[in-house]
């Protein structure tokens, strides 16, 4: 892959290939983190009806950006107000919620792009798997420490997770 990649605004239309993206990308970055399902046809499924209601809806706070390489989508990122997270209340008033990249595209520049179109260096929080060892390397590279919160996630087949701010 080039470094030819452009951050943008996604639109309605945009839903069936951000769900199909969501989903590799999920598979890529938790692989045997997570069972299966998560990354079966219904998983690509409940994807598209998710992305089709963010896409259409009003702007609720929440912002979405996705990274287009020669057309296609290889990466997103979702940031917005931050709120309680199973009981953890938020400790920055932003958050960010999502960011994925396709496998294809670590290393080009399309991950750093995306955090710093969404956050740029701005105050934040996140959460992140405790075991992704790659995406806790890249978030603290870019100014992010673990404040010792961790929860397991149940909606995540008991994912254990820390929060990371900066």
């Amino acid at each position: 892959m080039s470094t030819d990649f452009e951050v943008v605004a996604p639109h309605p239309a945009d839903a069936d290939e951000l769900a199909a993206v969501h989903v590799q990308a999920w598979q890529e970055a938790y692989g045997e983190l997570l069972p299966e399902r998560f990354y079966d046809d219904a998983a690509r499924a409940s994807r598209r009806v998710m992305w089709s209601g963010r896409l259409s809806a009003e702007d609720a706070g929440e912002r979405v950006r996705v990274a287009r390489h020669e057309g296609r989508i290889v990466g997103f990122v979702v940031h917005g107000p931050s709120a309680e997270h199973q009981g953890h209340p938020p400790v920055r008033d932003e958050q960010l919620y999502a960011l994925y990249v396709l496998s294809s595209c670590y290393g080009h520049g399309v991950g750093q792009a995306l955090l710093d179109q969404a956050l740029g260096e701005r105050p934040a929080q996140l959460w992140v798997a405790k075991d992704n060892a790659r995406a806790r390397g890249f978030y603290e590279k870019n100014g992010f420490t673990a404040d010792g919160t961790e929860q397991v996630d149940p909606d995540l087949d008991g994912l254990a997770e820390i929060r990371m701010v900066r």
